[in-house]
């Protein structure tokens, strides 16, 4: 039952971003298409052409264009970007590894790296729920060969740290852009989308840096213990106070993810200066983190699609005025930046699946997908 319940989720996930993809690529390359029509005064006119000769004539002209555009960048800004995009990752291992040692699980800088960049891999590629997480979990606890509760906790409390930090730093930059905010309802959708998420992520993190709330509920642990694994979702439980009294390592990680997602920007940045597009960085450091929150929803592998239709639809406000193709273009190298490391990622799981145990602990992920 459970892998049928997968593959529907997986088709199901498949399904969206294919109709997002199909429906931003299909608004830009009809736009493209009645333009390359005018220009040329060709006849009839445009609105005298029946439908499908309107739709052959956009998917001609208008993939053309976006690989015009994606094929200019320049090649020193693409190099800047790929190193950025890999600056995320390694500053992610570094987090991690913080979270690690509240544990005493002092994983060596180059396994964490490999486990981190196959995690990458999977989170990329794998559409179910677990992806690459718990191949992290299982690696730390393989690592270790006990704390497992522990292992799966620092991977959750590594998540939930670098969520919050993703929407203290959101909330921040729109702070500081009002303006922007204010330039299309969109924005303000999403502007108050995102407080909600920074809400509820600070209740989440509050709640797990105590370890729950049985005080508050006294019958509370006593109603986990029935639970299946009830054993192990109490160690779970009491795996995440340490957190909670490290006050050291709560500022350390927090400070490591709110420069992670500078880079984030930076990255974004070198690749629309690659393109030649005006952007002002201002813009960038608002839109950037608002984008990255939305791509946080689990709706399509690897945000594909939202992040296109947001990039689209976010950098065409007259305050900024991108050209669809541009900012699609955009969109698309910053999403082949990911899909570098992602590969990269998968090279590492072929070549030390093997001498790590690597194969077996995604074989143990697919199952309990």
């Amino acid at each position: 039952m459970k892998p049928t319940a997968s593959w529907l989720k997986s088709i199901a996930k498949l399904a969206v971003c294919g109709a997002l993809l199909a429906w931003i690529f299909q608004a830009i390359f009809w736009k493209e298409g009645q333009e390359a029509w005018e220009r040329e005064k060709r006849v009839p006119a445009w609105h005298e052409l029946t439908r499908w000769q309107r739709l052959e004539i956009s998917w001609t002209h208008g993939p053309h264009q976006v690989w015009r555009v994606v094929s200019g960048v320049r090649s020193d800004a693409l190099v800047a970007s790929l190193a950025l995009m890999g600056a995320t990752i390694l500053l992610g291992i570094v987090r991690w590894r913080l979270v690690l040692r509240v544990h005493g699980l002092d994983l060596p800088f180059g396994r964490a790296a490999e486990i981190s960049l196959v995690a990458h891999f999977f989170n990329s590629f794998l559409l179910g729920t677990v992806g690459g997480d718990l191949l992290k979990a299982y690696y730390a606890a393989r690592e270790t060969n006990h704390k497992k509760a522990e292992a799966v906790g620092t991977v959750f409390v590594d998540r939930i740290i670098g969520l919050f930090s993703l929407l203290a730093f959101t909330m921040f930059a729109m702070a500081a852009n009002l303006p922007l905010l204010h330039a299309d309802p969109l924005f303000v959708k999403i502007a108050w989308l995102i407080v909600a998420m920074f809400a509820g992520c600070s209740g989440v993190l509050f709640i797990v840096l105590r370890g729950g709330v049985s005080k508050g509920l006294p019958r509370a642990r006593e109603w986990l213990r029935r639970l299946p694994r009830g054993d192990f979702l109490e160690r779970l439980r009491e795996s995440f106070k340490p957190f909670g009294r490290d006050r050291v390592f709560l500022l350390k990680s927090c400070a490591v993810s709110l420069l992670l997602c500078g880079v984030c920007v930076a990255h974004v940045q070198s690749l629309a200066w690659g393109l030649g597009l005006d952007l002002p960085l201002r813009h960038l450091f608002t839109i950037v983190p608002m984008i990255t929150c939305m791509v946080v929803f689990p709706l399509t592998p690897g945000g594909l699609g939202v992040r296109e239709n947001l990039f689209v639809l976010m950098l065409a406000v007259p305050m900024i005025g991108v050209e669809h193709t541009a900012a699609l273009s955009l969109s698309l190298l910053c999403a082949a930046g990911s899909m570098f490391w992602s590969l990269a990622g998968g090279a590492v799981y072929a070549g030390l699946k093997t001498r790590h145990h690597l194969g077996e602990i995604a074989h143990d992920n697919a199952a309990q997908d």
